[in-house]
């Protein structure tokens, strides 16, 4: 059985042992709360519109959008059963069966428990730029962010055939340009060797190995995502994908695992034969291990069948991860059942001195993110994750069923112990997320983002760094940005709490009562596994360490342009300048002033909160002097906005606030 029936059957069990009042609890209380927020709503706004963009409207307005859809799809049920019944009296069948698949249409609409949630804008414990943890890495706390629109095809369908996965739709040649860069400019280094030697340095001084680079023999496990690939989604002959509802979905890009392979052997010297890769608990589709073994024929490529050239994970004789809450939360049912203490491991983890881990960047809807934590739920050889979901924020995935004692912050969060256990995060000498293709959900094909600077392409990024915290923070800010309560495809990441587990990563001082993280049961505690930061805004997407006022992150961007930036961002007081607005707060009409030094390609372009754009003032070319333009919001609701300013590459932003 492979992981989602066994999902389904977990949930069809919960719903079967409840009884039928507790089956329809949930569905009077959302009536109830919807009914109450649309009378809200109907007060508030009525009488004054611009009300609508207020944070306690927002809230409401998912409720309320529910609750009329609800009452929308009962009545249309009765009224299509009504015409059906009159039309059979009247001896009108076709008509009479045509009303009788209206009343099945809508009675499913208001019936259906598992429709994709959504989340009103959680807030967060943790402020922007306040950062918390100990910071790693040999320039402490950073975060390379490498972004290139043409590593991937904005015209790929991702249907059956055209999956992003495939050769036409993402660039080997660019991706290969992009972790060679991400690598040098998180170490400092002008070559790939030369950052490959600092980083294994850096991880065996940090261990106490001394001030040794890789040793010939070593081995390393490349530990990647592949979680559509369970039994039944592909041909048992050729490991061809069958299923074509799993088709495409957000995980590991291959290319990036190339461009990996090809640093190590390549340019680092390092045999195949000491290099292992794969997702231990899945399968390895045909196309990603002809990808990888046409050009690499001697590394281990980990797969849980282990047929046609593939390597089964063999587990360790005994238990090697022992879960802090010991047996508190996570049962091996999910949130029912016996309780589950400890995992194994595969021996190609254990024997392994170094792991890199590649995690696609995607929202989850029991973890609200999945990144450098998540990944190691696919570990384990147990078979699925069931047993690991009782330590999330919403273990049983959807609106009706979460456990509402899991959300929030203060709570066992399993991601720590697999952050901190010595063979999984604290083995791991570089983390990749690789957000080529991002994600809605764990088993959600790719997305097109709409935050800046995607604007409704796809993310064609990758995020490298030496701290684990600090990636999975930075990451955490671009996903809670984009799925947010108005995205069609879910807001997971805005549960509240979907950050707990890494700012407990970072401070113990965030930890639940009672919890020690101690994942190998030796006694001793986990420290501080990195910094934990959020952004200044989702615009400028700065950290203390850019700011200059904290020690915290230090996100380094990287495109096509990176030398003109740099460039221009060295000079920026001198070429030119972005005034304060005004007036400021304004309505409905504000005036936005610049200057230039020099000839300049000029863009001024203004972002809601959440990082869309939603006007363009001012693009081309401008000779030296200064310029005035005005932005009339009247069609925008109040609240905060961002005016961003673009010469040259480099950028300078103000805040606007529309008062109505």
């Amino acid at each position: 059985m492979n992981e989602s029936e066994k999902h389904q059957e977990n949930d069809g069990a919960l719903k079967a042992c409840r009884p039928w009042w507790a089956k329809t609890r949930g569905r009077w209380l959302l009536v109830f709360a919807g009914l109450l927020s649309t009378l809200w709503f109907l007060i508030r706004v009525v009488p004054k519109p611009s009300r609508a963009s207020y944070p306690c409207m927002r809230a409401a307005a998912p409720l309320m959008s529910g609750f009329i859809l609800y009452l929308l799809s009962v009545t249309g049920t009765l009224l299509a059963f009504r015409k059906a019944r009159r039309s059979f009296a009247n001896a009108r069948y076709a008509a009479a069966m045509f009303f009788i698949l209206v009343v099945l249409s809508t009675a499913f609409l208001s019936l259906t428990e598992d429709e994709i949630p959504v989340y009103a804008n959680s807030q967060l414990l943790l402020g922007p730029n306040q950062p918390i943890g100990v910071s790693r890495g040999l320039y402490p706390g950073r975060v390379t962010w490498v972004w290139d629109p043409t590593s991937t095809n904005e015209n790929c369908t991702n249907t059956f055939g055209d999956g992003w996965f495939l050769p036409k739709n993402t660039n080997i040649d660019i991706v290969n340009k992009m972790m060679s860069d991400a690598v040098m400019n998180l170490t400092g280094k002008t070559a790939v060797a030369e950052a490959w030697d600092a980083l294994f340095r850096y991880f065996n001084q940090s261990h106490g190995k001394g001030n040794v680079g890789y040793v010939a023999g070593e081995k390393i496990f490349i530990k990647t995502n592949q979680v559509s690939a369970s039994s039944g989604t592909y041909n048992t002959a050729t490991f061809e994908i069958l299923n074509q509802s799993r088709y495409g979905m957000a995980e590991t890009s291959p290319q990036v695992v190339l461009a990996i392979l090809r640093q190590l052997v390549n340019e680092c010297g390092v045999k195949q034969e000491n290099i292992s890769v794969g997702d231990p608990m899945k399968h390895m589709y045909k196309h990603v291990f002809d990808m990888w073994h046409n050009e690499f024929p001697n590394v281990l490529y980990i797969d849980s069948d282990a047929r046609l050239g593939r390597t089964a994970p063999i587990p360790n004789a005994r238990p090697v991860v022992y879960y802090s809450d010991r047996g508190a939360v996570l049962m091996d049912n999910g949130t029912i059942g016996i309780p589950f203490t400890s995992d194994n491991l595969p021996t190609v983890v254990t024997e392994a001195s170094y792991l890199i881990v590649v995690p696609a960047m995607k929202a989850h809807s029991r973890a609200g993110v999945s990144l450098c934590g998540k990944i190691h739920f696919g570990t384990n050889l147990v078979g699925s994750a069931t047993h690991l979901h009782g330590g999330l924020i919403a273990p049983n995935n959807t609106v009706s069923k979460p456990d509402p004692l899991r959300r929030g912050y203060g709570s066992y969060r399993t991601q720590v112990d697999l952050m901190g256990h010595k063979d999984l995060g604290g083995k791991t000498v570089l983390f990749v997320v690789d957000a080529l293709w991002g994600g809605s959900e764990s088993n959600d094909p790719p997305r097109k983002f709409s935050m800046t600077p995607f604007n409704k392409d796809w993310t064609s990024s990758v995020f490298v760094s030496q701290d684990q915290v600090a990636l999975e923070s930075v990451c955490f800010d671009f996903l809670k940005t984009e799925f947010t309560s108005s995205n069609p495809y879910g807001s997971y990441p805005q549960i509240d709490g979907s950050d707990d587990h890494i700012l407990q990563a970072a401070d113990s001082s965030y930890w639940p009562k009672g919890i020690r993280y101690d994942p190998e049961n030796d006694g001793t505690v986990i420290g501080s596994l990195g910094v934990c930061e959020h952004w200044n805004n989702p615009i400028e997407k700065r950290y203390s360490r850019n700011l200059g006022t904290g020690s915290g992150i230090e996100l380094v961007m990287i495109n096509k342009t990176v030398t003109a930036i740099r460039d221009a961002e060295a000079t920026s007081a001198m070429s030119f300048s972005l005034l304060p607005n005004y007036p400021n707060p304004f309505n409905p009409t504000t005036t936005i002033v610049f200057s230039l030094a020099r000839e300049s390609n000029v863009s001024l372009k203004v972002y809601d909160l959440p990082g869309r754009e939603v006007a363009t003032l001012v693009s081309g070319g401008y000779h030296p002097g200064s310029y005035q333009t005005h932005w009339n919001a009247a069609g925008y609701p109040s609240g905060v906005y961002w005016c961003r300013l673009s010469v040259n590459g480099a950028m300078q932003t103000q805040k606007l606030v529309l008062t109505k």
